[in-house]
């Protein structure tokens, strides 16, 4: 027999990769993905059409919080949204038609789908009232200017005198360093100082609460305005002085308060 002729050339096998049969099953498939594809575009045509349409527009405002005149305001503040999607308003449109409302602190607000739109109005708090040549001007505990105040007799609020030249206008802030007096007060609503503060003097490192009875209150600078208030209404609820006559009560250094009154000299 004639002997077989091997070849030099070997031929090499590759193996062929086949996906792992655990995976495979969760790759989609071409149905699938067209499917997605046209559940999206469905959704997002049907959020342009509401939000462009009436099918979610505002038809009521419910407002909480405030008196009823500070609500009445945001109704008509609000009233040029009447009719626009729920989807096309958000906080930033909300807060520029607020904006011009010197009563509003702050709001929050809430979609109520399909029709209504919900607003908690937070409102400023007068604490003090500036007095500007024969002008007055109630102030916020913000530091902001509310109006002005044709009768301010009528009102037991803390003043503060300030120059003439000092431009003072409603909805804006307190110019100045003026507006350190709004915020020495804002702590004591609910927590008054024993007598009641009758006036604020404020000065380039000054900042003085008067009392009814007489006493001053000398807080120094506008540093740990709410730690000085607490000091000096313990020390006044525990001395009386408040109501013992004139004298001060310096607490602008609140690790050494000092008290002097002058009805314990006198007697």
């Amino acid at each position: 027999m004639a002997a077989r002729r091997r070849s030099n050339a070997s031929t090499a096998v590759l193996p062929t990769r086949r996906a792992a049969p655990g995976l495979a099953r969760f790759a989609p498939s071409g149905r699938s993905i067209f499917v997605g594809l046209a559940l999206f575009a469905l959704a997002a045509g049907g959020y342009v059409a509401a939000r462009e349409t009436s099918v979610f527009a505002v038809r009521t405002l419910e407002i909480r919080g405030g008196s009823g005149s500070i609500r009445a305001e945001v109704s008509t503040a609000l009233a040029p949204d009447l009719g626009t999607s729920l989807l096309r308003i958000d906080g930033g449109e909300i807060e520029r038609r607020l904006a011009p409302l010197p009563d509003v602190q702050s709001f929050g607000y809430d979609r109520a789908f399909p029709h209504t739109l919900r607003l908690v109005i937070h409102p400023e708090r007068p604490v003090l009232i500036v007095r500007h040549g024969a002008n007055a001007f109630l102030v916020a505990a913000s530091g902001r200017v509310l109006r002005p105040l044709a009768h301010p007799r009528r009102s037991n609020l803390p003043r503060l005198w300030v120059k003439k030249d000092l431009g003072v206008r409603a909805g804006e802030p307190l110019p100045g360093g003026a507006a350190v007096a709004a915020t020495a007060l804002a702590p004591l609503e609910g927590a008054p100082l024993p007598g009641g503060v009758k006036a604020v003097r404020v000065g380039a490192a000054e900042l003085t609460l008067l009392l009814a009875g007489g006493l001053e209150v000398r807080l120094g600078d506008a540093g740990d305005l709410r730690l000085k208030i607490a000091i000096a209404r313990r020390i006044l609820h525990t001395t009386g002085a408040a109501v013992a006559g004139p004298g001060y009560l310096d607490v602008s250094v609140p690790e050494r308060p000092v008290l002097f009154s002058k009805s314990q000299v006198g007697g």
